[in-house]
């Protein structure tokens, strides 16, 4: 089994002219390093603020810490969500414009995991910790986590200028094909088609992974399409 997504590629051009690409990312990644710009830039983009759509006490921030990955102390794009419901409290900060640093405790080991592989092969930096009800099962963890990805994601985009609206991927890994495409539209929608062979990958229910996805596009506010080739 292998679960995979597409690159969007989100970077600030210093100019409309061409530039060289020096390395581009899985859609795990979600992002491209700034240092990436395209020979034809699309228009710059504002995307609208996606409500979550669950009673919760969510705060918010958007901060940007001294440049000490090179980047002007203004320009650094970071952002951080507290979330707390009845069953779970959960503290998300990205940094896009980090260095693959993961650093990720949610009580459910396979999420981890997978956010480690968000942060190394996009190359930002991810914190999460989580605490819920997971001994009664995952559910309310897998999806307050997601949220509030999406939203720090959405937060640390600030007014989204210069970033690519559409990213699109495919991935081989073994004998998995997945492909994914991504619009970074304001407008959350989940296409999901994937069969995942088994029930659980560890102790986590793949049932929940549709949910996590479908969490996560409602708070960013992206068209997300994902289909199992084979």
């Amino acid at each position: 089994m292998a679960l995979s997504s597409a690159p969007v590629i989100f970077h600030h051009s210093s100019s409309s002219s061409s530039s060289e690409v020096t390395r581009p990312a899985p859609f795990s990644s979600i992002l491209i390093p700034r240092s990436i710009t395209l020979t034809s830039p699309p228009p710059q983009l504002r995307f609208l603020r996606m409500a979550s759509q669950s009673q919760h006490h969510e705060s918010i921030s958007c901060a940007s810490p001294p440049g000490g990955n090179g980047f002007p102390i203004d320009s650094a794009r970071i952002g951080e969500v507290k979330r707390e419901t009845k069953e779970t409290n959960v503290l998300v900060k990205i940094n896009l414009d980090g260095n693959g640093v993961a650093d990720s405790s949610t009580g459910i080991p396979f999420l981890d995991h997978m956010l480690d592989q968000l942060a190394s092969h996009g190359l930002f930096d991810v914190h999460v910790r989580a605490t819920g009800d997971t001994h009664i099962d995952d559910h309310h963890t897998n999806e307050d986590v997601a949220l509030a990805i999406g939203t720090a994601l959405l937060k640390a985009l600030g007014e989204r200028k210069g970033i690519n609206r559409f990213g699109d991927f495919t991935t081989p890994l073994d004998e998995s094909l997945v492909h994914v495409s991504l619009d970074l539209s304001g407008r959350p929608y989940l296409g999901y088609n994937l069969e995942i062979p088994t029930q659980r990958v560890g102790t986590y229910d793949t049932q929940l992974v549709e949910h996590f996805f479908q969490s996560l596009v409602n708070t960013s506010g992206m068209t997300s399409h994902t289909t199992a080739c084979w």
